[in-house]
């Protein structure tokens, strides 16, 4: 039943709200969906202050604290910093994060969500923030040498001594730094090429994301193990 022609438009919002014509009730679930899901989203992103506040994993370099389809939520990284977060970034290093006793998905120290180089065209990285260096530092001696590759001194390392300050970084399924060629095609990342935190895991909910990624290519995390040295980044790459 239509509403009469000369309906006042208060007449007008109560037919729309409570008539049972299909094509209508089908807009007006549509609708109230779309605003619920906006509504959701301003919430996330005024509590994370991070948009998307929730990314999609792609791949499985965070394997096991992170799997593929995985859905996580993102927060800006100065908001609720832990114990030990290095001078005025908000991050906490897994160096840091092992004697203050402050661990993120079961390990010490924060994972964060940064871009590759500095390059915000190539797919963002989420992977842990392990120790800092300072420009020009000789870090070969603080890094862990299980996690260097076949380097025995600096002068064997990629990015050794340091090029600019920042943070050395890995996945924790990864055989070492990103740094080295294991992981992220990065140099040490720079506090502004940090996007954000990640803080919660929620298991499956992002192979919907990944679904519409498929078809349409965006800015997914890519996730994918690096074994090999100087390795480029492959968005929506498959895990080898």
């Amino acid at each position: 039943m239509s509403p009469p022609d000369d309906a006042s438009p208060a007449e007008l919002f109560h037919w729309f709200r409570t008539t049972e014509d299909e094509p209508v009730a089908i807009v007006r679930d549509l609708l109230t969906t779309a605003m619920w899901a906006v509504g959701i989203g301003l919430l996330l992103f005024a509590i994370s202050g991070v948009w998307p506040p929730m990314v999609a994993v792609e791949s499985g370099s965070m394997e096991p604290q992170m799997y593929r389809g995985d859905l996580i939520f993102v927060m800006e990284e100065h908001r609720f910093a832990g114990d030990g977060a290095h001078a005025n970034t908000g991050v906490v290093t897994y160096r840091a994060g092992k004697q203050s006793g402050y661990f993120e998905f079961n390990n010490p120290g924060d994972v964060i969500i940064f871009k590759p180089a500095g390059n915000g065209r190539e797919t963002p990285i989420i992977h842990r923030a392990m120790l800092w260096v300072e420009e020009g530092e000789n870090w070969y001696g603080k890094a862990n040498s299980d996690y260097v590759g076949t380097a025995e001194n600096c002068e064997q390392l990629a990015n050794c001594p340091a090029p600019h300050s920042g943070f050395i970084t890995k996945g924790d399924n990864n055989a070492g730094y990103d740094q080295v060629g294991f992981g992220a095609n990065s140099t040490p990342v720079k506090p502004s090429w940090v996007v954000g935190k990640a803080k919660l895991r929620t298991p499956w909910l992002g192979h919907v994301r990944l679904q519409f990624a498929a078809a349409t290519p965006s800015e997914l995390l890519e996730l994918e193990p690096r074994l090999e040295a100087n390795s480029t980044i492959a968005p929506l790459a498959s895990s080898a």
